[in-house]
């Protein structure tokens, strides 16, 4: 089967189509033949071994000293069960599902994958598409849990710095489920979508600076990883929240948290953005795309 390997650190050009095997499903797994993932800002981050020097070697360490030690990356994935283990009980061939394997197991760059029926893949309800599956996981989880970490509830002020990423997109969304008042900061051409997503209000950050105006917010989201809490230590309320998805934290994932994104999606309260669409082989060009920090909700590559 075809797969996108990521031979060593570097630009997106590391990244080379190749010939592997293909999985065997284990007894208590399934294999999922794959039309759909993602490319996102943590796929690149991996690929390009992201992060402040002083923590590049912490890096190495957790994700591979060469190159990483899952050379498949890619984290999200919808398409249909192939074939079941013989001790799998709650899926069968023919099941249309969506998966999120995590920052630190990748492999959805591919055609095929195996993945544990108890971990993060669940049942793709009908009317619900490949693309738009792939594209729920990423963000969403994330969102979740930043805003988790934040302590939010309903009433407070929210304010999402980069709110037309995949990240961001989610949290406009997500915020408003939680009951706030959620303002949204992104660029002139995404003030209308970001709108559209529920923000009470938002700010075009080129003609508006929110650190500099007289508002005071519950929880400042960094979703792109551009802004510092020190930036924003003026615009936050008496014991506001400032969290950025900058640095090494990985969002942790919850079973129940995918159960939430596909029920509130189910109720017309969610729903993944997608910007462009990529084939397997052009993953490469999908991540000098998102390189360069202008993406809208999901990039998507469509597989087979």
């Amino acid at each position: 089967m075809k797969a996108i390997i990521c031979t060593k650190y570097g630009a997106p050009d590391v990244l080379k189509l190749q010939e592997i095997a293909k999985p065997v499903p284990g007894d208590k797994e399934v294999l999922v033949k794959i039309a759909a993932t993602t490319v996102n800002s943590g796929d690149c981050r991996i690929r390009g071994l992201r992060a402040p020097l002083l923590l590049q070697f912490v890096m190495r360490l957790i994700v591979g000293l060469r190159r990483p030690k899952q050379p498949i990356l890619g984290v999200e994935l919808a398409g249909e069960i192939e074939a079941i283990g013989k001790d799998v009980k709650g899926f069968r061939a023919g099941d249309r599902v969506f998966a999120f394997t995590g920052m630190n197991s990748g492999g959805t760059y591919t055609e095929y994958v195996s993945l544990p029926e108890g971990g993060f893949t669940l049942l793709l309800p009908d009317g619900v598409s490949y693309e738009e599956g792939a594209a729920l996981s990423f963000g969403g989880t994330s969102a979740l849990h930043f805003f988790r970490k934040a302590g939010i509830r309903k009433g407070q002020k929210v304010l999402i710095y980069g709110a037309s990423g995949a990240v961001g997109t989610a949290a406009v969304q997500l915020a408003k489920y939680y009951g706030t008042e959620v303002t949204g900061v992104c660029g002139p051409k995404n003030v209308d979508l970001i709108r559209s997503l529920g923000a009470d209000r938002v700010m075009d950050y080129t003609k508006e600076d929110f650190t500099k105006s007289e508002e005071r917010y519950d929880i400042i989201f960094d979703a792109v990883g551009k802004i510092t809490k020190s930036r924003c230590r003026k615009a936050l309320a008496p014991n506001g929240t400032f969290v950025t998805v900058e640095g090494l934290e990985v969002a942790k994932v919850r079973r129940d948290d995918l159960k939430l994104l596909i029920t509130l999606m189910e109720e017309g309260r969610f729903k993944p953005v997608i910007d462009r669409r990529y084939r397997l082989e052009q993953i490469p060009e999908a991540h000098r795309y998102v390189d360069e920090g202008h993406k809208i909700g999901s990039v998507i590559i469509t597989v087979g």
